[in-house]
């Protein structure tokens, strides 16, 4: 094994001894071993929790040719290695279900090597990087999500739980109950949630929890959907973080609020800065704005992502910033000292959070290499603008389209590099033919409006 996975005389670690006493004192019968593919679906395999030492010392082995965008048949083996500090009882368990935890794994090859196709590990490579140039990464999610009824065969329809919108009170927001058991659920396996409401459109819900360091974020995402989704079914609801599940209304967004520290501090600080940020803040947020049009592909990774992505609906598509309207890609909101910072709105809850967490940070890192400017803020409402005045304020637009948003990743090189040779190539190959597919499909829409017409 490597140093990163090295056991103290082939024993465990302190951390690790710690989860068996967990287990123990748990009555947990069953452990979920988790990571996700390259599209950043959960994917798990469960343990007896006797095997948690194993799993600890020696990973659980797995057929990586089964997996999204991972390996070929010929070079399938690989190994599940559990990082300690992301165990957690399961609070929920279905009639006759034995207590079980869950531990977030990175994945390792027959030589004991971190995977590169590993999301997690694109990430902890970025924030090598980060942590190289002196900074560690702050980021926090806003997700959103649909809760909608199932029809009478226990299928999702996309029937809206409740006629609220955006603040409001029960009785229009009935799912103020199904949200308190969703918190209830994520404090119980230790998130610090801020904030909770419901969104603009029918159905639509948002769950704020606290920032924390780039990974434990991406783990804390990945483990968001699956709570929301498992808390839910059992209300005989479906949750859906599909961008854009029904037309002409706001679709769900995933605004990442992003920070630096360095040994002195929040690195985005500076008080004597009209928006209270520091050149490293402008250059991070040039990058972000230089290299937008290509983590597009990564943030917002479905065909769908661009059904959201249009103008009317609070969805940011011109690369821009600003500190008082939401129609630009970045907003600065009013934050200062350790609070400083500014949100990314592009990025969607249908993404990687491994894969779009590492392509937000070497976008902004790049600009901090390059003294990137992000220019100055627009405060006009850019829906308003016409071609003419968007040219003349140098404002472009994110791409129009998952096809389009994949041609700029592959022309991208620091994106490239971020992440990886491997997952840039799997990723991009599986995007191109989900966009291919969706060309040939033939849609509801096109019948209505073509059959009796033509």
């Amino acid at each position: 094994m490597t140093d990163e996975h090295a056991k103290p005389d082939g024993g465990l670690t302190a951390e690790e001894q710690a989860v068996l006493d967990e287990i123990e004192e748990q009555n947990v019968d069953f452990l979920r071993l988790q990571f996700t593919d390259i599209l950043g679906v959960v994917k798990n395999v469960s343990v007896p929790a006797h095997q948690a030492e194993k799993a600890f010392t020696e990973g659980i082995y797995f057929d990586g040719s089964s997996i999204e965008g991972f390996v070929r048949i010929q070079e399938s083996d690989m190994r599940l290695v559990p990082d300690p500090d992301t165990f957690a009882v399961l609070p929920w368990r279905n009639d006759g279900d034995s207590g079980a935890a869950r531990l977030i794994c990175d994945i390792v090859d027959t030589d004991g090597e971190p995977f590169v196709g590993g999301p997690r590990q694109v990430l902890k490579s970025v924030l090598a990087e980060a942590e190289e140039m002196g900074y560690s990464v702050s980021i926090g999610p806003e997700p959103e999500f649909f809760l909608f009824e199932k029809d009478d065969d226990g299928n999702a329809t996309t029937i809206p739980h409740d006629n609220g919108g955006y603040f409001d009170l029960a009785p229009k927001d009935l799912a103020s109950d199904v949200r308190k058991e969703i918190i209830f659920t994520l404090e119980e396996m230790g998130f610090e949630i801020e904030a909770s409401h419901h969104e603009v459109a029918e159905g639509q819900h948002e769950i704020n929890f606290k920032y924390a360091d780039a990974p434990t974020t991406a783990d804390n995402i990945a483990t968001f959907r699956a709570v929301v989704r498992a808390v839910a079914e059992q209300h005989d609801l479906h949750a859906t973080f599909m961008p854009k599940p029904i037309a002409d209304i706001n679709g769900s967004g995933m605004h990442s609020h992003i920070s630096l520290f360095d040994e002195d501090g929040n690195a985005f600080a500076d008080d004597s800065d009209e928006f209270n940020l520091s050149e490293t803040a402008y250059q991070f947020m040039g990058g972000i704005l230089n290299h937008a049009p290509a983590f597009t592909a990564v943030t917002n990774p479905t065909v769908n992502s661009y059904k959201r992505l249009v103008p009317g609906y609070e969805a940011p598509i011109y690369v821009a910033w600003s500190d008082t309207n939401r129609s630009a890609l970045v907003r600065v909101p009013d934050a200062a000292g350790v609070s400083a910072r500014f949100e990314v709105r592009s990025p969607d809850p249908s993404c990687n959070p491994y894969l779009g967490m590492a392509s937000l940070i070497a976008a902004g890192l790049d600009g901090i290499k390059t003294g990137a400017d992000p220019g100055d803020p627009v405060r006009e409402d850019i829906y308003e603008f016409d071609d003419a005045k968007r040219e003349e304020y140098g404002i472009e637009t994110l791409p129009p389209n998952l096809g389009a948003a994949v041609e700029e990743l592959e022309t991208d090189e620091v994106l490239q590099e971020a992440l990886g040779p491997h997952t840039s190539e799997k990723f991009a190959e599986a995007k191109s033919q989900e966009f291919s597919e969706y060309l040939t499909q033939v849609s509801q829409w096109e019948e209505d409006r073509y059959l009796e017409t033509f």
